[in-house]
Parts: structure tokens; sequence; C-alpha cells
């Protein structure tokens, strides 16, 4: 009895996985199929899609279901997906912004609108919270594929602003108007990129008591697993 509890919660956890892995995807595919819809099928001539693929490689996408992205933006010409943003006020008035790529906004706001409300948030109008983040492009690349030194000196002659080396990555911060070009600089010697966007990052992050933790989780998770929802991004500072 007690190897099957074991084995149901391997299952369990590998479906969970899977599941996620599966999402995950999802919302690549989606990014390349826009980023194909809206401007070169050429990669090198498309910086935006040639982002999403780094990205999706790095999330090791296999290379069919990249293909069938791009060329799934041909194929649907009639496919419109909108990228709108919300703005509002989580669980402890913590400030968060949501990305979506949407083909019903209608739809996707009342899902996101019953979220906050859920988590005893509420959504707020445009402005309401994005004043307490600044709107930076990051790059991000593998600890392995280059030194600190160097890519701190390619960096800085690329034109970036700040150029940190973390555990895993190295993370390199620009102004939006720059991302491509300091981008395109630091392709001349770096081939394998984890991935590249234009971020929110808080001005000042909101540290909660831990038993906290579970319920912002929880909010964050349901916003996650919406199909419409890209990115998140809060001043919440989780405490271990």
């Amino acid at each position: 009895m007690a190897g099957h509890s074991h084995w149901a919660g391997i299952k369990h956890k590998k479906g969970k996985v899977d599941k996620q892995r599966s999402k995950i995807f999802s919302k690549l595919s989606k990014e390349i199929t826009v980023a194909a819809k809206l401007g070169d099928k050429d990669p090198s001539m498309n910086p935006r899609l040639r982002s999403a693929i780094q990205a999706a490689r790095s999330a090791n996408m296999p290379k069919d279901n990249i293909e069938r992205a791009i060329d799934k933006s041909s194929l649907n010409t009639e496919l419109n997906f909108e990228s709108l943003r919300y703005e509002g006020f989580g669980p402890e008035k913590i400030a968060v912004i949501v990305e979506t790529l949407t083909d019903n906004k209608n739809r996707t706001a009342s899902n996101i609108r019953t979220i906050f409300q859920k988590a005893g948030g509420s959504l707020g109008t445009k402005g309401s919270a994005s004043h307490n983040f600044s709107q930076l492009g990051i790059i991000k690349i593998g600890r392995k594929e280059i030194s600190d030194e160097r890519i701190f000196e390619l960096a800085i002659d690329a034109g970036a602003d700040e150029c940190q080396s973390k555990s895993d990555f190295h993370e390199i911060q620009c102004s939006i108007s720059d991302i491509y070009n300091v981008k395109k600089e630091l392709e001349k010697e770096i081939i394998n990129f984890i991935s590249t966007e234009i971020a929110w990052i808080p001005l000042n992050k909101i540290r909660l008591p831990k038993e906290k933790n579970k319920d912002l989780n929880n909010f964050f998770m349901s916003l996650e697993e919406d199909d419409d929802v890209q990115n998140v991004y809060s001043n919440v500072e989780f405490r271990n």
C-alpha cells in the first residue's frame, strides 16, 4: 500500500511537471507565431522572432514544435493576437503587472479580474501599478557560455547600462529602445542566450511575512496557468 502511494505520488509529480512543460511550450509557441506573423519569417531578419526561438531552445522545446509555430503564422491568416497589459493589486496590496497575448480580450479581462478578486485583490487602470516599476531590456546568458570578465567588457562596449553575474547566469540590463542593438553586438561572440525580454523591474520590493507565501504562490500560479498570460511581474520579495 505504501509502495502504491509512493508511486501515485511520483506519477502526480511527473504529471504536474509535464503539465507545466506543456504550458510553457504553449506560451512560447504563441510568442513565436505572433513574432513571425508581425515580421519576417527569417529569424536573422526578425529580432523578436530570434529571441522567441532562443527562449524556446533554452526551455528544450523540440525543433519540430518551433517550426510548427512559425508555420502557423502563415496558415492561420485570420488569427489575430493582441498584446494587452493588466495592472492591479494582489494579496496584501502588492503591485502586479500581467502581460497577455490574446485573441479574445473580453475572456482574458474576465479571467484576470476573477483571479485577482479570488485572491482578495483588484484590477486597476493602466498606470495604477506600473509606476512602482521601471521597464528595462533584460538579456540573460548562461554562466557556462562566457566568463564574468568578458561578458562585462562586451556588455559595456555594446551600450548596456548594467551587467550582473548571478549563480547560474549573466544578466544584462539596458534601455528598452537599445535591447536589440545590444543583443546584436553580443551575438558576434555569443551563440546561446537564455532569454531576451522587456521586463518590469520593481523600484522597491515589499517583504511580507513568511506565512503569506502560500497565498501569494497560489495567486501567481493561478495567473501563470491562464493560457493567455505570458508574463507576470510583482514588487513582492519572498522570504525563505
